[in-house]
């Protein structure tokens, strides 16, 4: 087996832990590649060093939190390499285990005692092809406190005409995310659908709607002289004119995990105990 690994470098535990498992994985004769982040803080390893768009390994270890997971998604784009998530950060829904249980999880990975989860994406297009997203996509203002005037299409049908102060169209993963946060439903990650959810809407009657993954979501902005930016899983940004549309449809490319166990609902429940604050 070989094995990328990847981690916050911000955080000292983070790269701490990763150095530990390097030196775990080398010892069970695991070949072991890491992010250029990681060898800058642990030098002893420079020869392991490798660009996450390069690495060409089974699994990806993945040491942080949702955001961490969601940048090497994005940068492992178009490969079937399943992300292994140790959770460093505060809530990690779309991580599997906490920094605690690292080793024995470790040993039940390499005894091939995991099974992969697929996740669906969005493939958003403006003008071109965007980055997919495995969580969501929010379009806003730039200037807070500022509204947009949002057509909402699905199949070519209107669903609504709204203001808003802006709009998310989340996947199932993404359900628990922002989305959920503006009031949208949580979605089971097996549900083949796409959630739109008006942010803070002006018209009460404006409520979150789950439709069908087949479907094609098509957004346009009405009011001329407002401009949107849509943001794709908090990494990357484009930039929406007046009359311009935004369209969103099932990707052909799903992200993979590596998981040990199937207890989406317990994992929910967990996490939103937490409420996202370090009881510590």
């Amino acid at each position: 087996m070989r094995i990328g690994i990847v981690t916050r470098h911000d955080i000292h535990k983070g790269v701490e832990l990763a150095g530990e498992i390097t030196n775990f994985l080398i010892k069970e004769d695991v070949d072991v590649l890491l992010d250029p982040l990681i060898t800058a803080e642990l030098d002893k390893y420079s020869e392991l060093s490798c660009e996450l768009p390069d690495m060409d390994v089974d699994i990806i270890i993945a040491i942080g939190g949702d955001g961490t997971i969601l940048r090497t998604q994005s940068l492992i784009d178009g490969k079937k390499i399943p992300v292994f998530g140790i959770n460093m950060g505060t809530v990690g829904f779309l991580t599997e285990i906490g920094p605690e249980e690292t080793f024995h999880a470790l040993k039940e990975v390499l005894n091939g005692n995991y099974f992969i989860e697929e996740r669906t994406r969005l493939e958003v297009w403006h003008n071109h092809d965007l980055a997919p997203a495995l969580n969501e996509v929010v379009l806003m203002t730039r200037t807070p406190a500022k509204m947009l005037h949002i057509e909402i299409k699905v199949d070519d049908e209107i669903v609504e005409e709204l203001r808003a102060d802006g709009l998310i169209v989340a996947t199932p993963s993404g359900s628990t995310a922002y989305s959920m946060s503006a009031g949208g439903p949580i979605v089971d990650p097996r549900v083949d659908a796409f959630i739109i959810v008006p942010i803070c809407p002006f018209k009460l009657g404006s409520r979150p709607t789950v439709v069908s993954s087949k479907s094609i979501i098509q957004v346009r902005l009405l009011r001329e002289g407002k401009k949107a930016i849509a943001v794709i899983d908090g990494q990357f940004e484009e930039e929406i004119n007046y009359m311009e549309e935004i369209v969103f449809k099932k990707s052909d490319q799903c992200a993979y995990f590596v998981r040990l166990t199937k207890e989406f609902y317990k994992k929910v429940r967990e996490k939103l105990m937490k409420g996202g604050i370090d009881s510590e």
